[in-house]
């Protein structure tokens, strides 16, 4: 065989590039890993982890408020968003070094420079240096995508709103996927008045309808602001440094952070795929067999820039099997049926499984059972928000196909009851575990 720099060069070192670098390593191979940016991709650095710490900074504004109802003497708090944000990037460093500390333990080397493929088994570095490698592998995430509107410019992505200067006292959210919501709660708790703009009808396509419309109405019921089928026209800076937004019809919103959450494209624009023969699908993202190798038998493709499903577990996950097909001898195929999912809106949502509609459409005959209740903290805290906790059940087998959830820690919850549903456990088997009394996860093996 031809002599290379290396066994394996990665492209992004995300979650599924930085997994696949330590599994192929403890393989044996030879790994170096490029990435023109910081260390952990999306998730770590501008994604998942810093927006939940802001989700439990914004939290507080309600247990703060709900404290006095259970006795505690709280004061007026002021909330000062300096704090909090220096205090989640401080920790994004933090989590950036681990990462670091991963790839040393593991002997892989990490270039500091964005790299182009020029060829099934060649890159060519910023700096000019040209390295070869038997495989490599890109694992280049997704990006935002900004609107073709006139003055989008002015308006930020979930890339920037991390390092916002201030918190601010009027936002314009845009999109109504997880994103948006997430960032409206965050910013409606910490005291802005929060506008989401839809094209659409509908908030988080994809979940359980009664599920997305019991969000809709929590979220009216506290304040949040909704324009729905609203097609944006132009952003205009006025000289006060405030923004105005105007739709095809209808008044326009005056704000100060227009924020872009309209969805997220595969990361390959110049990347160089082409030179190699690799076929990109027509949103840019890279097609994979189901062992993520693409149409060149060198490259192979993990994570978000793939589009199989945009989920940090999923890369990883897509990452090690890929280390151990290709350098641990053994083959293996990533499982995506079944995976679960959480919305950290507020109350958060999450769900597994079939949703009532798919379920009626792929099998027919189904029974739902659901819990609509008041969580007890909410009762004594004199809050009228409820949850819902909905089970989707095949009429023929009794097999549990789908579960979804929104209310107080909802994600925790169903990360348990996944196992149940990935497992293909049946209604009789929730109904013969005893409940934990008092909880909310009760409510799981009562329904009737």
């Amino acid at each position: 065989m031809p002599s290379h720099d290396y066994d394996l060069l990665i492209i992004g070192a995300g979650s599924g590039g930085v997994r696949a670098a330590r599994v192929a390593a403890s393989h044996g191979a030879t790994v170096a890993v490029a990435e023109e940016y910081r260390v952990g991709g999306t998730c770590v650095i501008r994604g998942c982890v810093p927006k939940k710490l802001l989700i439990y900074g914004a939290h507080f504004a309600e247990d703060l408020k709900d404290a006095r109802r259970f006795g505690w003497d709280v004061p007026e708090c002021d909330f000062e968003w300096i704090t909090l944000r220096d205090n989640v990037l401080a920790d994004v460093d933090r989590l950036e070094g681990l990462y670091k500390s991963t790839l040393d333990s593991h002997q892989v080397e990490l270039i500091h420079e964005r790299a182009t493929v020029t060829g099934p088994h060649s890159v060519q570095l910023a700096s000019g240096r040209d390295i070869s490698a038997r495989y490599i592998l890109i694992a280049t995430g997704a990006w935002p995508i900004v609107p073709e509107i006139e003055g989008a410019e002015h308006g930020i992505t979930s890339n920037e709103v991390f390092h916002l200067d201030s918190c601010p006292g009027r936002i314009v959210i845009v999109g109504g996927g997880y994103i948006a919501n997430e960032f409206a709660g965050i910013f409606h708790q910490l005291g802005s008045h929060v506008t989401m703009v839809n094209r659409g009808t509908d908030l988080l396509r994809g979940y359980d309808a009664q599920i997305r419309d019991r969000l809709l109405q929590i979220s009216i019921m506290k304040g949040i602001n909704f324009r729905f089928n609203a097609k944006m026209e132009m952003i205009e800076k006025n000289t006060d440094g405030t923004l105005c937004v105007r739709f095809e019809s209808g008044d326009p919103v005056v704000a100060d952070i227009v924020l872009f959450a309209t969805g997220r494209r595969p990361n390959t624009d110049g990347l160089g795929l082409e030179s190699a023969g690799v076929v990109l699908n027509k949103t840019g993202a890279v097609e994979v067999d189901d062992y993520s190798r693409t149409s060149c038998e060198s490259i192979y493709a993990v994570g978000d820039v793939t589009d199989r499903l945009q989920l940090t577990p999923m890369a990883i996950r897509e990452g090690h099997a890929f280390a151990d097909t290709v350098f641990g001898g053994n083959r293996r195929k990533v499982d995506y049926r079944c995976v679960p999912s959480a919305v950290f809106s507020h109350p958060p949502v999450a769900g597994v499984g079939l949703t009532e509609a798919q379920a009626r459409n792929q099998l027919g005959a189904v029974k739902i059972y659901a819990s609509d209740f008041r969580p007890m903290k909410n009762v004594l805290a004199g809050r009228d928000e409820r949850a819902l906790y909905k089970m989707v059940v095949d009429a023929t087998t009794d097999r549990v196909v789908g579960l979804h959830m929104i209310g107080p820690d909802a994600p925790e919850i169903l990360q348990a009851a996944a196992v149940a549903v990935k497992a293909g456990l049946a209604k009789h088997d929730f109904d013969d575990t005893v409940a934990l009394h008092p909880s909310m996860a009760e409510e799981l093996v009562l329904l009737r």
